[in-house]
Formats: C-alpha cells, sequence, structure tokens
C-alpha cells in the first residue's frame, strides 16, 4: 500500500463520519419539505404507509450517497493539493 493512501485513511474515517452527521441533518431538513410536519417513519413505523417509509429510505439513500461522494473527492482534492500525490 502506498505511503500516500495509508497516511489518507485516518483522514477518509473522519471525513466519513464527519459526512454522515452532515447528511443526517440534510435528511431532516429535506423531509420537513416533503412531508411538512414530524420526523421521517423508520421502517418499523406501524402507522406509517409503505410509501411513506420507502419514500424516505430512498430519499435518505440518495443524500447521503450524494454527500458522501462529495465529501470523499474534496478530501481527495485537498490531499492532492497538500501533498501532490492523488491518495486513492
Amino acid at each position: 500500500m502506498k505511503a500516500s493512501k495509508l497516511a489518507y485513511k485516518p483522514v477518509g474515517l473522519a471525513l466519513g463520519a464527519a459526512s454522515g452527521m452532515l447528511a443526517g441533518a440534510v435528511f431532516k431538513q429535506a423531509w420537513k419539505i416533503v412531508e411538512g410536519k414530524g420526523d421521517a417513519p423508520d421502517a418499523t413505523d406501524e402507522d406509517r404507509a409503505w410509501k411513506q417509509i420507502l419514500l424516505a429510505a430512498a430519499i435518505q439513500g440518495a443524500i447521503f450517497a450524494v454527500v458522501k461522494a462529495s465529501v470523499d473527492r474534496s478530501g481527495a482534492v485537498a490531499v492532492r493539493r497538500l501533498t501532490g500525490t492523488w491518495p486513492g
């Protein structure tokens, strides 16, 4: 394993945790726009319809994927600017 890739591991882990928190906050706001009230349903919410549960899961998955990719890519670009090598 290249040294730059190994050195990036802790940075990648920290960015992953940060992106998860950011994506969670973005999803909560997006769900308020979609639903207009309350929290997003869990898969085991008995009082929620399948449509609501699957819609929430789809929106959450899309937001998490976009935020994670954006944060990972930004981190890699920053490492390249600082070190001159791509961490991947």
